[in-house]
């Protein structure tokens, strides 16, 4: 990855001994056929965040998710990234068994300007030491040859295997669509090739997974008895510095207090916010 004041740049190379894709349609569900993944979420609150998958054809599945789908979250799926540029090379031939391939790579160019949400509000470019959560995923099927093609390889009832898929910064599930799990991608000032930058921990980052983890428990909680507790230390946390409101909904959310006094807060759809 590198970066200017107009874009976000992304290579990727995968081996892959047996090139393979069928879908051409844009915004048509690429991970049914092999694939590369990106996944944004500049000012890390889980919510409003971009995807963008591509296959060994080119074709572009783009898309915007108000929050994740384990939310109630919905994808756009006529969205688009405005001015976005993308690429593929092949080292071998696609779709023919008769021969071992290498593999492919992809080349993408987001632009800033871009990354408009579907309500008009854009991403403000990052500046030098800005830190975004992202992630990176690959989608691979199990193919075996049929014929002059390939077919996804089945079980013995006739049922597709499913799908392997590699990530960039581990899920610790199989579920791409957890953002507090990505990984942090930060940006800085420093040619390609000067001194390594020191890492930056967001000063935030304990304040934040406090307050997940009562998201996670009161998940749990309500899957088990179908209500929110009112008390961090029901949830077997520690209550300092910390509450749970609930409304007359049934609704909730929770806030922390970080070392420098400033409180948090998330809700039951996970998004996290300061005031």
């Amino acid at each position: 990855m590198v970066w200017d004041d107009r874009a976000l740049y992304i290579a990727a190379v995968m081996e892959e001994p047996h090139l393979w894709a069928t879908i051409t349609e844009r915004d048509a569900v690429i991970y049914r056929d092999n694939d590369f993944e990106v996944f944004l979420d500049p000012d890390a609150n889980t919510h409003a965040y971009y995807e963008l998958e591509i296959n060994a054809l080119g074709t572009v599945w783009d898309l915007f998710l108000d929050k994740p789908y384990r939310d109630g979250g919905s994808a756009v799926n006529e969205w688009d990234i405005g001015g976005l540029e993308s690429a593929v090379a092949l080292e071998g031939t696609l779709n023919d068994p008769a021969d071992r391939d290498r593999g492919w790579s992809v080349e993408l160019a987001i632009p800033w300007s871009g990354l408009v949400g579907p309500e008009g509000v854009a991403e403000s470019a990052p500046v030098a030491g800005d830190i975004w959560r992202a992630n990176f995923s690959r989608v691979q099927w199990q193919l075996d040859p049929v014929g002059a093609g390939y077919a996804k390889r089945t079980d013995r009832a006739g049922k597709v295997l499913p799908e392997d898929n590699w990530v960039w910064s581990p899920q610790d599930a199989i579920n791409m669509h957890m953002p507090e799990m990505w990984g942090r991608i930060q940006f800085t000032d420093h040619a390609v090739g000067d001194e390594p930058v020191s890492v930056i921990v967001p000063a935030d980052d304990a304040v934040r997974w406090r307050l997940r983890r009562v998201y996670y428990a009161q998940r749990a909680q309500r899957r088990e008895t179908g209500r929110y507790l009112e008390q961090v230390g029901d949830l077997g946390l520690d209550p300092t510095g910390a509450g749970i409101e609930v409304d007359q909904t049934g609704a909730y959310r929770a806030w922390a207090t970080d070392p420098q006094g400033v409180t948090w807060w998330i809700d039951q759809e996970g998004r996290v916010w300061r005031e």
